[in-house]
């Protein structure tokens, strides 16, 4: 089944977010966000989405703070609840969830699949939320009769946008763009897969192209982009003529887990999906 983009409704929950302005505009969507004038929690707002197509869900508290736990299970649960009861059968719906859901369990894998248990393991509140978010996405796509695709994210990095709080790889551009010193955790070694938020906007496309009615899949750069984030940073200032500065004084907490890269086995065989940006042209377009 192959979809017309241009004809169908479409809306990007926290779409004035980081990641939300970059696929709202990929999509020429309509913004449903606080900045916008409109709530997730809010059962008169969340009632304007029975209007549309398809509703990509980014709008989510991000935190990993144990004080702000309860804001987390508030939105990324109940609002994701909030969204889905008042959208229309048959419409389409993408959550995006994140690879923090598998916790230090994906230590295990050189390629971390779907398949990596997500059994409590020390997770914050915040990919608690997540996941909770993912299973109800799973019940109402069932008893609403809704097409349901669940992104677990990994490393997706986007230009600077005004009043939001960049991603790693952004902050690092900018830091290095203005000769600012990095910490960088376990001397800068832990490996990430990273991805351009277009080809995110393109794996949304993908699943609303396809004629699948439910999708789970890890979405990050894979193998061909994953890099250390001391590589990274050393790209980074090739490209822009610049050193990176470090602080090698700094004790910054290791990540969990210390290396992440996704198996994109699913996707490619599911939605014939693949990363089509480089790390080496998505740098050059941050800068």
């Amino acid at each position: 089944m192959k979809f017309e983009i241009k004809k169908l409704r479409i809306i990007v929950t926290g779409g004035s977010g980081y990641l939300g302005v970059h696929v709202r505009r990929f999509f020429r969507a309509d913004d449903f966000s606080r900045r916008a004038g409109f709530n997730v929690l809010s059962a008169d707002d969340a009632a304007r989405l029975d209007d549309y197509d398809v509703v990509i869900h980014l709008a989510a508290h991000l935190d990993k703070n144990p004080a702000a736990a309860e804001e987390c299970f508030r939105t990324n649960t109940e609002g994701t609840a909030n969204v889905l009861r008042h959208l229309r059968p048959g419409a389409v719906f993408i959550y995006a969830s994140t690879k923090d859901v598998y916790g230090a369990h994906a230590n295990a894998y050189m390629e971390v699949p779907e398949t990596c248990p997500t059994d409590y393991c020390g997770q914050s509140a915040l990919e608690w939320s997540k996941l909770i978010g993912e299973r109800l996405v799973d019940y109402y796509a069932a008893a609403r009769g809704l097409r349901a695709c669940i992104f677990r994210l990994s490393g997706i990095y986007a230009r600077p946008s005004e009043g939001n709080e960049p991603g790693f790889v952004t902050h690092y551009v900018e830091a290095i763009k203005r000769g600012q010193a990095l910490r960088l955790p376990a001397d800068g070694t832990p490996v990430r897969d990273i991805l351009h938020v277009d080809d995110l906007a393109r794996a949304c496309r993908a699943f609303i192209d396809s004629s699948s009615a439910r999708g789970l899949y890890n979405l990050g750069g894979g193998r061909a982009n994953a890099v250390s984030l001391r590589e990274l940073c050393e790209t980074v200032g090739r490209i822009a003529e610049l050193e990176p500065q470090f602080d090698e004084t700094a004790d910054a907490p290791a990540p969990i887990p210390i290396n992440y890269i996704s198996d994109l086995t699913l996707i490619r065989r599911e939605l014939g999906w693949q990363p089509t940006i480089s790390i080496e042209d998505g740098l050059r377009d941050l800068l």
